[in-house]
């Protein structure tokens, strides 16, 4: 993989990751002020989203290991 791919990738990687402390904090918040229980669901959901993407671009960059 080219260094510029890679580092495109890392970038992507870095605001995948703050969406995912942005949507963290925003579900803690929703919980703390007593939101609709279906909101906040689907918050959840969004969140984990973005998880599978991160781990996604994690394993493009991270080479495989043969143990």
């Amino acid at each position: 993989m080219a260094d510029q791919e890679q580092a495109e990738i890392r970038l992507q990687l870095a605001r995948f990751r703050q969406e995912h402390e942005d949507y963290d904090a925003a579900i803690n918040a929703m919980v703390q002020v007593g939101c609709d229980a279906l909101r906040v669901q689907r918050m959840k959901k969004k969140k984990l989203a973005i998880k599978d993407k991160i781990t996604k671009l994690e394993d493009q960059v991270i080479p495989d290991i043969i143990a």
